[in-house]
């Protein structure tokens, strides 16, 4: 995903446009939306950047909310901020054009590297700490590599505009498909793996995707949000995996899709102590039956057998929302 957001013509009432400027005609306030522009960050990384205290920081980021150019995240007792969707057009010709190469943003910008260094080097400590049980599930299953490029071969070329990642995880389907689409989200439960998704996507540039903490069972985003829904190596470790894909179907946008992967069932019932596992994987026509109870229609079952009949299969669905499809005479299922 580039840095550069899509030009669009934006337009505001006067006292509006006249609250916007002047929300962002402060030294500080400036220097914010400049280093938010870069991506999201919390009030910790802004007070370290800008060495200010929290409460002017703080106060500076609330005008910047009221006036509707950024907007707030929490993550726990943890709050984050990125420019706002539908009022950073105003600001992004500003911003981009700013002298970066000169005082204060060049020292900006080069403490905010030093942050996200940190940032990188404390999700890899943590991440070093999980090593061992992340490699003996990548020796469980097909590469991943191949399963990347099954993800990437089932959906096809079809333009994504939003997409979202349910249970992102490490980030790992992120940095597959953000690339792809015009808009991507990450939603986890743990604070601590999204500060590893987070360090691992701005590593590959990817600074820019929203990252959210919620509950997978009540994701906190509206109906028909995204037209891409992604659920990847998360089911198994639920115990009501078909009321999580019952919410994941909420969120599919009319005409748009949602992609499952996960085991097929196996016998290896170590995982449930060695690695949380709740459920020994699924069978194709369980989790179509769920899909179909959700309101999608699966279009595609992949299933990726490894070579090594000790590991195991990993299956794709790719299901869709063929409301808008089928009122417009254009059977979704041509697309897969």
């Amino acid at each position: 995903m580039s840095h550069d957001r899509v030009s669009t013509t934006v337009t505001v009432s006067f006292p509006s446009a006249l609250a916007v400027l002047r929300a962002a005609a402060e030294e500080t306030r400036l220097r914010i939306l400049a280093l938010l522009f870069e991506g999201e960050l919390s009030v910790s990384d802004l007070t370290d950047i800008l060495g200010q205290s929290q409460p002017r920081i703080s106060r500076h980021l609330k005008l910047l909310v009221e006036a509707g150019l950024i907007e707030r995240h929490r993550e726990g007792a943890w709050a984050f901020f990125r420019l706002a969707e539908g009022r950073a057009g105003l600001v992004d010709p500003l911003i981009a054009g700013l002298e970066r190469g000169a005082a204060p943003l060049c020292e900006d910008r080069a403490r905010l590297e030093a942050v996200r260094t940190q940032r990188a080097e404390t999700a890899k400590s943590f991440f070093a700490r999980l090593a061992p049980k992340w490699d003996a599930m990548r020796s469980l299953h097909v590469p991943e590599a191949t399963v990347e490029a099954a993800v990437l071969s089932a959906l096809g070329d079809r333009p994504v505009r939003s997409l979202i990642d349910l249970g992102t995880g490490t980030g790992r389907m992120l940095g597959l498909l953000a690339p792809l689409a015009s808009r991507a989200t990450g939603l986890d439960a743990s604070h601590a793996m999204l500060a590893v998704a987070r360090a691992n996507l701005e590593r590959t540039g990817l600074s820019r995707v929203d990252l959210r903490q919620g509950d997978i069972h009540a994701p906190p985003f509206a109906r028909g949000s995204f037209d891409l829904v992604v659920v990847h190596q998360v089911l198994h470790y639920l115990d009501e995996p078909a009321r999580a894909l019952r919410e994941a179907a909420r969120l599919v946008a009319p005409g748009g899709r949602m992609l499952v992967v996960d085991f097929a069932p196996h016998g290896l019932e170590f995982l449930r102590e060695a690695q949380a596992h709740r459920r020994l994987g699924f069978s194709a026509d369980q989790v179509s039956g769920w899909l179909a109870d959700a309101g999608l229609d699966t279009l595609e079952t992949r299933d990726l057998a490894p070579l090594d009949r000790a590991q195991l299969t990993v299956t794709l669905w790719l299901a869709a929302d063929t409301r808008a499809a089928a009122g417009a005479g254009h059977p979704e299922r041509a697309v897969a």
